[in-house]
């Protein structure tokens, strides 16, 4: 990417020289994993990398500058994109993120969904073969090596939705949690910035409905599933929305026995479904 047409380009990039990397911490220190427990991931080797593209631990907030012509909450894709071409045609621009940047896509979305969606499509079509004169054998899926195969896949798109990339073109990145404190500032990490703009677009959370005793066993979310290392012989899927039906799917591909439990006497409630596709029963 060039950087060169932005009045907003970092010369340095902000690294604290007394962290570590992710990558090369030998032992995360208690700090480290109270933060791997609010982000919802593990550390091994992948998601060091992931962590070092997406929340890098030596990161340090830049000096802001007098105002901001635009500061973006939330580093999704809305955010990443508001800021980043804020800075691109010249303005001066911030990104907010608490978590995560590259949002749900890369982290707990499009990308690992995606990833497993391919596997489970894979294991279908291979049990599906001999009705094609295509003779296979058992098919076996090797759930853990999937798994590591979609973190790798992960580790190795995150470079761009990286925070380094980001600062490369022009925005300036702060890791932390941003307050409004008045019409036109924003409070993180103790330091009051001014803007003239703002967009916020701190996307959303996993809704968990109030079911009498799920509390007490050890459900799972988009932000949790991903991290699952052995697959599990039976699933219930709580909503046949997309995302839902998505990974119910999956993992019925990969063996496990399925449920999708919904509300409605129909799935895909917000999807538009011509008729010819899908008739919902009679009364």
């Amino acid at each position: 990417v060039s950087t060169q047409s932005t009045g907003n380009v970092n010369q340095e990039m902000p690294f604290s020289t007394s962290k570590r990397k992710w990558t090369e911490l030998e032992q995360p220190d208690d700090e480290d994993h109270a933060l791997l427990k609010e982000l919802h991931i593990p550390l091994d080797s992948y998601n060091a990398t992931l962590l070092d593209n997406v929340h890098p631990r030596n990161w340090q907030d830049p000096d802001p500058p007098e105002e901001y012509d635009l500061i973006a909450i939330g580093a999704g894709a809305a955010g990443l994109v508001s800021a980043k071409q804020t800075a691109r045609r010249g303005g001066r621009s911030a990104l907010i993120e608490v978590h995560l940047q590259g949002g749900d896509c890369l982290n707990v979305g499009c990308v690992p969904s995606k990833a497993l969606i391919r596997v489970g499509r894979a294991a279908r079509e291979a049990r599906a073969a001999s009705s094609l004169g295509v003779h296979v054998g058992e098919v076996r899926v090797d759930f853990p090596f999937v798994m590591e195969r979609m973190r790798r896949l992960r580790a190795r798109i995150a470079p761009n939705d990286a925070v380094e990339l980001t600062s490369n073109v022009g925005a300036d990145v702060y890791q932390g949690r941003g307050e409004f404190t008045s019409r036109n500032t924003i409070q993180v990490n103790g330091q009051t910035l001014k803007f003239k703009k703002a967009v916020v677009a701190t996307g959303g959370s996993p809704r968990v409905p109030p079911i009498p005793g799920l509390s007490e066993v050890p459900y799972l979310t988009n932000k949790t599933l991903y991290n699952l290392t052995e697959l599990p012989p039976r699933m219930v899927v709580l909503g046949g929305g997309p995302i839902g039906l998505e990974m119910a799917q999956a993992f019925a591909n990969f063996g496990s026995h399925v449920t999708v439990v919904v509300r409605g006497d129909q799935i895909l409630t917000k999807v538009f479904i011509p008729s010819y596709v899908y008739a919902p029963p009679s009364p």
